[in-house]
């Protein structure tokens, strides 16, 4: 893709807490924690720490078992917030 100039414009880059591989921040959904609570970022632009998770079930597995999102976030990760996460990747696969 190219801008106005001509020259083409970076692609930011993260990688998947789960699988680990790196994809466009777009493909990804981003977790936060801010003030203590973590959260999901739907804009991907709030003020906060941050880990991204593929938008896939599987990756979401995979982060819950290697504790990916815990060591990104610097912070135990209780039962209802995992499967408040889970419910909203399963909303978004459905889509």
């Amino acid at each position: 893709m190219k801008n106005m100039t001509g020259t083409k414009n970076k692609i930011p880059m993260r990688k998947c807490v789960g699988c680990g591989e790196m994809k466009p921040k777009s493909a990804l959904l981003r977790v936060i924690k801010k003030e203590g609570r973590l959260d999901l970022d739907i804009t991907g632009k709030e003020n906060a720490r941050g880990a991204y998770v593929c938008r896939f079930h599987e990756c979401f597995e995979k982060a819950v078992k290697n504790k990916g999102l815990e060591r990104s976030l610097q912070q135990a990760i209780s039962k209802d917030i995992y499967d408040r996460l889970e419910q909203e990747i399963v909303d978004i696969e459905k889509r």
